[in-house]
């Protein structure tokens, strides 16, 4: 005999525990670094995941949520994806066999992926810029780039405009009804 409920199943008067989430087929993301600065600065038109070649002291140095991308852009070189001027502090525990914190990292994108964003950046000056760097659900490191095209000033002054407005009516909407 076999009685279930949500969160304890008894089968012949063994005890097991079932694990249930919360939301089915909700990614689990672990955000290690977000470039908050790239939606102000770019024009963000298209996204892509990647992933990273990293060695093991850099995932360490990760999975303690110390990196900056801020400042970081994706480059080619050789028919290779790689990023630039992104920041992994060495782990302390790693010793000698440590990494150097501003490193060339290889993007790993597919061939068709490649070829598209080399067009984009070669032919029509847009830049590859990284959003986010998390763990995925399987815990591999992923890089969130973006296809972006630089804004002027006059477009960053629009958009903050377009923002304090939304939150003056957020305000007003909330206080007046």
């Amino acid at each position: 005999m076999q009685r279930c409920t949500v969160r304890v199943c008894l089968k012949n008067e063994v005890i097991y525990t079932v694990a249930m989430n919360k939301k089915k087929n909700a990614p689990v993301r672990k955000i290690i670094a977000d470039n908050r600065k790239a939606r102000f600065n770019y024009e963000i038109l298209d996204n892509l995941e990647v992933g990273l070649v990293l060695q093991g002291a850099e995932v360490k140095s990760l999975r303690s949520n110390h990196a900056n991308i801020a400042e970081s852009y994706a480059s080619f070189e050789n028919g290779e994806l790689w990023l630039v001027n992104s920041y992994i502090p060495e782990y302390t525990q790693a010793n000698r066999f440590n990494h150097e914190p501003r490193r060339l990292r290889k993007l790993l994108i597919s061939k068709r992926e490649m070829a598209r964003f080399f067009n984009a950046t070669s032919r029509e000056g847009m830049t590859l810029v990284p959003l986010k760097l998390y763990f995925n659900e399987r815990g591999r490191a992923k890089l969130e780039i973006a296809l972006a095209r630089g804004k002027k000033l006059h477009d960053k002054r629009e958009t903050e405009k377009k923002r304090d407005w939304g939150r003056e009516k957020a305000r007003l909407l909330k206080r007046y009804g």
